[in-house]
């Protein structure tokens, strides 16, 4: 092989070798080992290199200087030691340099360390989790009263509760007060009016499920500050099951009763509360919170219901057709 070939090669050899075991110019100190330009070693406290950076900081300050040119160069130094002070103040960082140090020859790595952190943003995650559970109550808030305009916006278009909040206006005579203001166009009246009627289904009228009231109570900061008594409650409230009616034996409360019902039939206290009173009386008397009771109630309801959709002449139409027709494939010949 020729030498004027060989020589370039190892000469560029030797370069990269001497930059891969070096210290690497522009990350951390750059040429200089940060533990040496604090005059500290890689077993000193962080209290010991608090303590070097402020004797060090104060002797090379450029406004300890008097001279243009004794200035320049305590700048260059005091830029290194303020450098030099970052890097090892920092449990991360620190750790980061010392790994760069054990291993200088894995360069690609030294520099995606350095610069991720440099370029992460340094904020606390417990502020991070705060904004996050405050954005989504205020949006959960706000939605939650979204809905329940959309509600009353919707209450007030059926004509039996329109009728009903009309009733409600003229016996506390709130229509003919609102027609007694003057210098109003007929629009504005009828808007006034409307807010009215508005408000009058808001004080009365009981929504509840996906479309209720919205309540502090109900946003995710109130229910994550009230999780420890939450869980309590429901600790204390199964360990008193168990004991009561487990243990001991003793018959079923009302409230009881209700609870083995309700999860019976699967539905929240909400669902509940919207079911008629005929219906929720005919489950206690039926005895619903005994599960025999409740399976022979719950076969004989879809009897019923079998029972009157074969009655149903469209039900019956498309049985037939399904009967006659069920099986046929749609093809490309259709």
């Amino acid at each position: 092989m020729n030498i004027v070939h060989v020589f370039p090669v190892f000469y560029l050899i030797l370069a990269f070798s001497h930059s891969v075991y070096g210290l690497i110019d522009g990350l951390y100190c750059g040429k200089d080992n940060c533990y040496e330009v604090l005059g500290v070693n890689r077993e000193s406290t962080k209290a010991e290199i608090a303590k070097m950076y402020r004797q060090l900081a104060k002797k090379h300050h450029p406004d300890m200087h008097k001279t243009a040119e004794a200035k320049k160069e305590a700048e260059v130094a005091f830029t290194l030691i303020v450098t030099a002070y970052e890097v090892l103040k920092d449990d991360e960082s620190r750790k980061d340099y010392d790994y760069m140090l054990d291993n200088p020859d894995k360069v690609y790595g030294h520099y995606y360390r350095y610069y991720r952190r440099r370029m992460s943003p340094k904020v606390d995650a417990r502020i991070v989790i705060a904004v996050s559970i405050t954005v989504i109550s205020v949006i959960q808030y706000l939605g939650a009263w979204s809905r329940y305009k959309s509600a009353i916006n919707y209450l007030i278009t059926v004509p039996k509760y329109r009728m009903k909040a009309m009733e409600i206006a003229k016996q506390e005579n709130l229509l003919a007060l609102n027609k007694k203001r003057d210098k109003r166009s007929k629009e504005q009246v009828k808007e006034e009016a409307e807010a009215i009627l508005k408000k009058i289904l808001e004080e009365r009228m009981d929504i509840r499920g996906g479309y209720s009231k919205p309540t502090i109570l109900d946003v995710l900061w109130v229910q994550l500050i009230c999780l420890p008594y939450t869980i309590t409650k429901y600790i204390f409230w199964n360990m008193r099951w168990y004991w009561k009616f487990i243990i001991l034996k003793q018959e079923y409360g009302e409230e009881e009763k209700l609870y083995l019902i309700r999860k019976h039939l699967q539905c929240s206290l909400t669902q509940w509360d919207a079911i008629p009173d005929d219906e929720k009386e005919e489950c206690f008397e039926r005895n619903l919170w005994i599960k025999e009771n409740f399976l022979k109630w719950k076969q004989e309801k879809e009897d019923e219901l079998k029972a009157k959709y074969a009655e149903n002449a469209r039900y019956k139409n498309t049985r037939r057709m399904m009967k006659n027709q069920g099986h046929r494939q749609i093809t490309f010949d259709d």
